[in-house]
């Protein structure tokens, strides 16, 4: 600590207010001097409090506290910028290039806002602003910017030097049209009467307050001032314990909480929120959640809006959560990457399938859409993955209480498709290498002198593993060749393997089963209906053998991979001789 010769006038009302000094941000926590030094100093706790080294004392003297053991430091008033009013950082931003500003999209909280509609490039004509990261402190000279900025709709004033709602409430009470305000990363102090600035944020639909340090009593002290909010950003504060929200944030739609460490016993207290379609908890820690007014298989009363929920990054690893989610009445898109869930074969697609069988209503898994065929795969697996239990449980009869707690939706998916037959029953064994490889004979109806070979497969093995193995043994390249199956449960009828990246097990391909090679494709026309993927289902046309259907994020692929191979087709077709 040293001293300056010269000091720059400091505000009567510095304690409280927010500088800028050395490209880092602080509040400032005291004013004065600091023996045995000489001159005015600035005691500032910084935002980043690895920039600081102390609490606010200095040689045993504590002159301000900080909410961390090395968030303050003592600055020079020379070295610290107290800012500027909103229209004078402005004509700073945009003044500087105002070619660059107008052909910019504006992001604000997720909302793309352009400049089409601005025919003549003023400020009267600007629909949004962005000021982020920049010095602004205040509103200025009063009516200042209602003449300067009639237009605007979305404001975004994040990381700034606003100190309190008061200032923030100065500069929106000028804006009629506001509709969207983001404010994430600044220090503001609470209004001592929230009420009185209703009229400031009458017409405000989104608000963005990530990185403001907020608890969920503070947000709901200041809710008040914000009575048509239907938007609420909250990501990452200190939220912690959830409170009732009774009175207030009643028009809320769109919730995100997104990084607070959630008490999770107290999330029901936002089915407080009737309107509420859309709540983020992704990386909140909530392991499970609960709807006790209602018996499995029933629908709660609560969050009777809620349509899209995000559960990414979290630590549920219980199946009774997704039949919890099932309570919901509304909910259609849900997003649970990232969390403990998994099926008794740890398989991704196996875990998807049977979110996809439990929620009845879904149509959006993960941000992949459900199609009908995929649903039906599911819900058809879903029976035989626990046709089993479900037997051993009471079956056609009543199965206990036990598994109807655990499948609430199974005797429906029964209802839908007719129960299962005991042949499609599928028997949970070890997860051992042992256990997962089938047998399968290879054989050449091409060339019937060659001996048929048997192998044993890892059923998760893909279709071009396998022809690798067989180029090894047959000397033809992968490309010449060509694989169906036969089952000997129909042995009338030969399957078509038509994709190299899906594996023996989405082809259905069983132990007993025989691989059919044909070699040079020039050859030989294979003898399958065209686009014949899989097995017919079993008897009354009810249950699939097929294990998994594509979601529609690989539809895509999978029809250029069959696009490919009908080009390839009718190439070799054109190729045949005329008497064959």
């Amino acid at each position: 600590m040293g001293s300056e010769d010269t000091e720059p006038e400091v505000p009567v009302d510095a304690v409280g207010r927010r500088v800028f000094c050395g490209g880092e941000r602080a509040t400032v926590r005291y004013v004065g001097p600091v023996p045995p030094t000489s001159g005015l100093w600035l005691g500032v706790e910084w935002d980043n409090p690895e920039r600081g080294k102390h609490d606010g004392s200095h040689s045993g003297v504590q002159y301000f506290t900080c909410s961390h053991p090395k968030g303050g430091s003592f600055v020079r008033p020379a070295k610290a910028t107290f800012g500027v009013d909103l229209l004078t950082a402005v004509q700073q931003e945009y003044l500087i290039n105002p070619e660059k500003v107008l052909s910019e999209d504006i992001s604000v909280s997720c909302k793309k806002v352009n400049w089409k509609g601005v025919t003549e490039r003023s400020f009267q004509d600007l629909p949004s602003v962005v000021l982020n990261s920049s010095e602004v402190n205040g509103p200025g000279a009063a009516g200042d910017i209602r003449k300067t900025l009639p237009n605007i709709r979305w404001l975004d004033l994040s990381g700034t030097l606003l100190s309190s709602w008061e200032d923030v409430a100065a500069i929106t009470e000028q804006l009629d049209k506001l509709e969207g305000l983001q404010l994430h990363r600044n220090r503001l102090t609470l209004p001592s009467e929230p009420s009185v600035h209703t009229q400031a944020f009458c017409n405000l639909k989104l608000l963005a307050l990530n990185q403001c340090r907020l608890t969920w009593p503070q947000i709901l002290e200041c809710a008040i001032m914000w009575p048509q909010v239907e938007e609420l950003f909250l990501e990452e504060n200190n939220i912690t314990e959830l409170q009732r929200p009774e009175t207030v944030l009643q028009t809320l739609k769109s919730l995100s909480l997104v990084n607070n460490p959630l008490v999770e016993d107290s999330l029901l207290s936002l089915s407080a929120l009737p309107r509420l379609e859309n709540l983020n908890l992704s990386g909140t820690g909530i392991s499970v959640i609960r709807f006790e007014d209602a018996a499995p298989g029933e629908q709660t009363v609560m969050f009777p809006a809620l349509s899209i929920l995000n559960l990414t990054n979290n630590n549920i690893s219980e199946w009774f959560v997704v039949d919890e989610l099932a309570k919901l009445s509304s909910l259609v898109k849900l997003s649970c990457k990232g969390n403990r869930l998994v099926s008794s074969d740890r398989n991704l697609k196996t875990a998807r399938q049977m979110v996809i069988a439990k929620l009845a209503q879904l149509d959006i898994l993960d941000n992949c859409s459900i199609t009908s065929e995929e649903r039906r795969g599911a819900e058809l697996d879903y029976i035989k993955m626990f046709g089993e239990e479900w037997l051993k449980a009471g079956g056609p009869g009543q199965p206990n209480a036990d598994f109807i707690k655990q499948h609430p939706r199974y005797q429906k998916l029964i209802d839908k498709y007719g129960a299962p037959e005991e042949s499609e029953l599928k028997k949970p064994q070890p997860s051992t290498l042992k256990n997962q490889l089938i047998k399968i004979t290879f054989v050449f109806p091409s060339d019937p002198d060659r001996k048929p070979i048997e192998k044993k497969l890892p059923a998760s093995m893909d279709v071009l593993k396998v022809k690798g193995l067989l180029y090894r043994t047959l000397k033809v390249p992968a490309a010449d060749l060509q694989l169906s199956y036969k089952t000997p449960k129909k042995p009338e009828v030969e399957f078509e393997i038509n994709n190299d990246q899906k594996t023996l097990q989405f082809f259905s391909v069983e132990d007993g089963d025989q691989l059919q090679i044909h070699g040079n494709a020039s050859t030989h026309r294979l003898p399958w209906t065209s686009g014949q993927r899989h097995r017919n289902p079993p008897s009354r046309g009810r249950h699939r053998t097929r294990r998994w259907l594509p979601s529609s994020c690989e539809t895509s692929m999978v029809s250029r991979m069959e696009s490919v191979q009908k080009r390839r087709r009718a190439t070799w077709s054109t190729a045949m001789p005329s008497g064959l």
